[in-house]
């Protein structure tokens, strides 16, 4: 029989248990009510309560980079099959979204790129608003481009990245696979007008900054938000198979090359701020614009492969504001040209 010593302590063993538990289905309620919460408009609220933004989580202030409503979407999968060419459609996406798979180093049909895949940059092959998506290729190709000089169709377009960001040589443009991203790309832009570019087609343009971006403080986005995906090292992360990626690598030998468009300080911002961290879209943006110029420096101040593109701007004075080779038809170094702040380069050209 128990003494009533140990009956008393007992007892307050089992309130001590019941106080606990309580306390921490509180905390665990709390938590669940706080992440349903996370798209709520909380402006409202910081209003009135005058608190500084800088103190609220950015996953609570950040607004759509855009409408979406006005944004440019791709035509339904499920209706594919309607086509008389959905076989090569369905073929042409594919390819862009397992491009390593068929045409990497290791590829099953050619081995003549990186290891990437086209969708790396352009992404679910091409559908994602402000995600690099295919939605206005079909609409404004031929054109001439100030790069060339020349009057471009889609092949010669999809061959550019092939060299360029997938570092590797040309596709056939009468080939098979050619053919199949060809009908895929003209798919997803059927019905878009000739001539228009759609909303949401291409990358977001980050509002430029007042100063140079930093690519010392771009490492430390990229150790924040980057590192757990690409790796430290900056080599993304191997599929099982050994063939492809599961996260491509951002610099080195299996990257895009130095004549990529990737390279171009504005277009990496505006990927990565529309775009990344992984699951991030334009409607819920996560970093700030100084992080995305800043993350874009780092990246690219590593080394990665060159490639001669010495017909590249025939023109020197079409040269965007961030193309970092001169010659330039100003003043400004290549340096300022890559790094910025690009008020003073854009005013120069405007007076031109």
């Amino acid at each position: 029989m128990n003494k009533p010593s140990d009956s008393i302590l007992q007892l307050i063993v089992l309130m001590i248990s019941l106080l606990v538990l309580t306390v921490g289905l509180t905390l665990v309620a709390g938590v669940t009510v706080f992440l349903s919460m996370s798209d709520y408009d909380f402006s409202e609220f910081i209003e009135e309560e005058n608190i500084p933004l800088t103190e609220i989580p950015a996953v609570v202030v950040s607004k759509a980079l855009a409408d979406p409503s006005e944004m440019w979407l791709p035509p339904e999968w499920s209706t594919v099959d309607n086509e008389p060419n959905a076989d090569e459609i369905k073929y042409g996406k594919d390819l862009l979204a397992n491009t390593a798979d068929y045409l990497g180093p290791q590829g099953k049909v050619l081995q003549i790129s990186n290891g990437l895949n086209c969708q790396n940059c352009h992404l679910d092959a091409g559908r994602i608003p402000l995600g690099n998506n295919f939605g206005g290729v079909a609409s404004m190709y031929p054109k001439i481009r100030n790069r060339s000089g020349e009057m471009e169709d889609i092949p010669k377009r999809i061959n550019d990245c092939f060299e360029r960001s997938l570092n590797g040589d040309k596709l056939d443009v009468n080939g098979k696979e050619m053919k199949a991203m060809l009908a895929y790309m003209t798919w997803l832009g059927k019905d878009v007008p000739k001539g228009v570019k759609p909303n949401g087609a291409g990358l977001y343009s980050v509002p430029l900054l007042d100063r140079a971006a930093d690519p010392v403080k771009g490492k430390i986005v990229y150790d924040n938000q980057c590192k757990s995906c690409h790796m430290e090292d900056g080599q993304g992360m191997l599929a099982m198979d050994g063939r492809t990626y599961v996260y491509p690598p951002l610099w080195g030998e299996h990257s895009y090359n130095d004549k990529a468009g990737l390279y171009r300080m504005s277009r990496f911002a505006g990927y990565v701020k529309a775009n990344m961290p992984f699951g991030v879209t334009y409607e819920n943006p996560i970093l700030t614009d100084e992080e995305a110029w800043d993350v874009a420096a780092y990246v690219n101040s590593l080394e990665r492969p060159t490639k001669n593109m010495s017909g590249d701007w025939p023109d020197i004075s079409k040269k965007p504001m961030d193309h970092p080779f001169g010659p330039y038809a100003d003043s400004f170094s290549e340096e300022e040209h890559k790094y910025g702040p690009y008020q003073a380069i854009i005013k120069a050209k405007e007076q031109q």
